[in-house]
């Protein structure tokens, strides 16, 4: 669609030997408003204009990999698109979807699984590269319809009310008595410090988490 200056923002034309009148203000922002406009207009700017089909199919095309890995004791084979987190792979492609995503930014904690026995953020860690890593989620900590103690313990203290955070709260829990950090409440809350609750039972956690490390 043609784009037209308006009369109004046009100087009138000098008479002969007159010098021509420097624009004003008002007469340079519309001439240049209006240029600019029918440059997008035309298609300069437009990226998909400047791509062939088949440059522009191989763009859509995201790099993917193969990655094998064990879950739960289960040895599983997959391909994936390279920007895949370990949250998605074990929600999406796995259909384990006890591992919460939260903030998916890392600062939440809900998304907390143990890789080859370390509790990570399975938002912020890249699927393709845990080749050959032991995964475990809050589906493979009982075993058959034997709750873990630390799941048990989080049952008798009364730990969770909404229990949207637990299971990451009950991942980064194991993982916090695996590395001895519960020798007060105030360790605890440090090494805990990473997952949050936003029902407020903290202090049920710790309980739940002196328990469980007092049978250990």
């Amino acid at each position: 669609m043609p784009t037209e200056v308006p009369e109004s923002a046009v100087p009138p034309p000098a008479e002969a030997g007159e010098t021509s009148p420097a624009p004003s203000r008002r007469t340079f922002i519309a001439t240049t408003g209006a240029v600019g406009g029918a440059v997008v207009a035309g298609g300069v700017t437009g990226g998909t204009y400047l791509l062939g089909p088949q440059e522009a199919a191989a763009a859509d095309t995201s790099p993917s990999s193969r990655v094998s890995l064990t879950v739960n004791g289960t040895r599983r084979t997959v391909r994936v698109d390279n920007r895949t987190s370990l949250l998605d792979l074990l929600r999406e492609h796995f259909d384990l979807t006890g591992s919460k995503k939260g903030c998916n930014a890392g600062a939440c904690g809900a998304c907390t699984v143990l890789v080859d026995g370390q509790r990570v953020n399975s938002c912020l860690t890249l699927a393709v590269r845990l080749e050959g890593a032991e995964v475990t989620t809050i589906e493979g900590l009982a075993d058959g319809g034997q709750l873990h103690p630390l799941q048990q313990a989080f049952v008798e203290q009364d730990a969770f009310q909404c229990g949207y955070c637990t299971p990451g709260q009950i991942m980064s829990g194991v993982g916090c008595i695996e590395e001895g950090h519960t020798g007060s409440p105030e360790e605890i809350r440090e090494w805990m410090s990473g997952n949050i609750c936003r029902c407020g039972c903290y202090v049920k956690i710790v309980r739940a988490l002196e328990q469980t490390a007092g049978r250990k």
